[in-house]
């Protein structure tokens, strides 16, 4: 029993070490932000916010794929590489269908592997039913001559 203990702590201790040294790949796409609070929004109308990506590396960088979380959120990008030290856009619409808190999740998968995730949140509050009602005090100054 000692040996083994002996063995698995050794093996242990070489996975440890080769596991640092293992090189990763360098993250060379940069977010201004990855968050963004649409506050109050009303439900049914389409809101939209743009984030900015910046390629920190020396070459070009490649978005693979955006996609978000559920179908109400759309996110729109250039399948173009975007060239060392350039900056890109992802458009993110949201079209909120029930009132309420909401919270959404975009992920980028870029240069094949790695991945980054966007967010947004806001609160969705119920539009009234028909149209706006009547202003009675137009009504009264239409009626009046100047």
């Amino acid at each position: 029993m000692k040996k083994f203990t002996t063995l698995f702590v050794l093996l242990a201790v070489c996975f440890y070490s080769t596991a640092q040294n293992a090189s990763t790949p360098e993250d060379v796409l940069q977010l201004k932000e990855s968050e963004h609070d649409f506050s109050k929004i009303p439900q049914g109308k389409p809101v939209y916010y743009s984030f900015e990506i910046i390629n920190t590396g020396k070459t070009e960088l490649k978005l693979d794929d955006v996609h978000a979380s559920c179908g109400c959120t759309t996110p729109e990008w250039s399948r173009d590489p975007i060239a060392a030290g350039a900056t890109a856009k992802i458009k993110v619409g949201y079209n909120a269908a029930v009132e309420g808190p909401f919270e959404k999740f975009i992920s980028i998968t870029y240069n094949t592997t790695l991945s980054k995730q966007l967010r947004i949140k806001g609160m969705v509050w119920k539009a009234p039913e028909g149209p706006a009602p009547a202003n009675a005090s137009v009504e009264f100054f239409k009626k009046q001559n100047f």
